[in-house]
């Protein structure tokens, strides 16, 4: 699941933006402006491990836009962290926060590590040289950040932690995906994972499909992908093949059960981090495939949910006939010439920045709550993101009906409309 090697996010979310700016005729200083980041943060991080040496570490923070409101994006580690990584993911934050209308902008920000070999000791430690390193770059009316890949509530309340003792004082709304009773949000864990589910369940509902009716292959296995299969199985859906990263070999394996995978035994034998453990699933009867085999089930929903790069020209074409929806709870897993392929087999595909937006539209929630020194019970946070998922579904979805649009193409015109349109109402072009 590697998100790297020749192949460049930022170029790739570009050509998207590219397109879409063409087909809507954008102005070259609004298309100027929204093709690169306003600010970007580059900073290097010495930390003291547990064995007293110093390591250097290098990170990132990135704003891509923030006309409709503060930056908002996730902090990843990742051993593969690219500065060209967290430009792409920027831009989709934007075009994602436009998309279901929250008055946020779009940032991202990342440090290059792997945590699996950090201890806790030097993990909050790192979280609190990077809030060193962005003190006066973030806050609740500027730029706010949460978990991404490999981060936690638990780092997200040492960076809390660091930013109020620079800062004094309580400053809760400054981050988000903290822990719940420390100034977090119910559902936000279930949040991202839901939200797949939520424009899935109305996508379903287009193409006259019945949930209990189908099936489908899952890429991932962390909070995304988990509590996408919880709510896909509640409304009826069968999840076939599960595929994950295995840390202890450094290799991806899909994890088959013809009768359905069962989401509390699989949880049950996983690693903090989403890795399966492959011989105990052989154990509870489930075949073990080769990572990339995820692609080719025969089923009728394909849920990538790892990382970007994942559905490309090299694999699109062994994506079974039987596949009707693509439902994509990654960022960016598809690359362009994998699109075309997937819209001449007319296969209904939702995008990234929609599929997954539950996850930023509840730290938005998490934020509001945060602000106000005052926090909803789990029925209405989950129930206010039901009613957002759906409402941005539905733009849409009537858009690309209307304009004959591919899906992806509906929602970019969408989103860019908008911040182009904010841009130009606050002057700047």
């Amino acid at each position: 699941m590697s998100a790297q090697g020749s192949f460049n996010p930022f170029e790739m979310a570009r050509a998207q933006f590219d397109r879409i700016a063409d087909l809507i005729g954008l102005d070259a200083a609004t298309r100027e402006l929204l093709r690169s980041p306003v600010k970007e943060h580059h900073f290097l991080l010495p930390v003291r491990m547990d064995d007293n040496a110093v390591r250097i570490f290098r990170g990132f923070r990135v704003l891509h836009n923030d006309a409709r409101g503060p930056g908002k994006g996730g902090i990843r580690f990742h051993p593969q962290e690219t500065i060209d990584t967290i430009r792409a993911l920027a831009m989709w934050m934007t075009w994602k926060c436009s998309v279901v209308e929250i008055p946020l902008g779009g940032s991202k920000g990342g440090i290059i590590c792997d945590p699996h070999h950090l201890s806790m000791r030097e993990q909050e430690r790192l979280c609190r040289a990077y809030i060193r390193a962005l003190a006066r770059e973030i806050g609740p009316l500027v730029d706010v950040p949460a978990p991404d890949v490999w981060t936690n509530p638990q780092h997200m309340l040492w960076m809390l932690d660091e930013y109020e003792a620079i800062h004094g004082g309580h400053h809760p709304g400054v981050i988000t995906g903290k822990p719940v009773g420390m100034g977090g949000s119910v559902g936000r864990t279930q949040a991202t994972g839901y939200g797949v589910v939520y424009t899935l369940r109305e996508a379903l509902k287009e193409l006259n499909i019945r949930p209990e009716n189908t099936t489908a292959s899952v890429q991932g296995f962390g909070n995304v992908a988990q509590h996408t299969i919880e709510l896909y199985n509640q409304i009826g859906g069968t999840v076939v093949a599960v595929s994950c990263w295995d840390q202890t070999d450094s290799t991806s394996y899909t994890f088959r059960k013809a009768d359905g995978v069962n989401l509390q035994t699989l949880r049950s034998i996983t690693d903090r981090f989403g890795g399966i453990d492959k011989n105990k699933a052989r154990d509870f009867g489930y075949e073990i495939l080769a990572g990339p085999q995820w692609i080719e089930q025969e089923v009728d929903i394909l849920i990538p949910a790892a990382l970007e790069n994942q559905v490309t020209a090299d694999n699109v074409e062994r994506v079974h006939p039987k596949v009707r929806v693509i439902a994509e709870g990654a960022n960016g897993p598809t690359t362009p010439d994998a699109d075309q392929v997937i819209q001449k087999r007319e296969i209904f595909l939702i995008p990234d920045f929609l599929a997954n937006a539950g996850g930023v539209t509840c730290s938005y929630f998490e934020q509001v709550q945060s602000n106000m020194n005052y926090y909803w019970e789990i029925d209405e946070v989950l129930g206010k993101l039901d009613i957002k998922m759906t409402s941005a579904f539905a733009s849409v979805y009537e858009l690309a009906r209307k304009k004959k649009l591919f899906m992806r193409d509906a929602a970019y015109v969408i989103s860019v409309s908008r911040v182009a349109e904010a841009c130009r109402d606050r002057g700047w072009v």
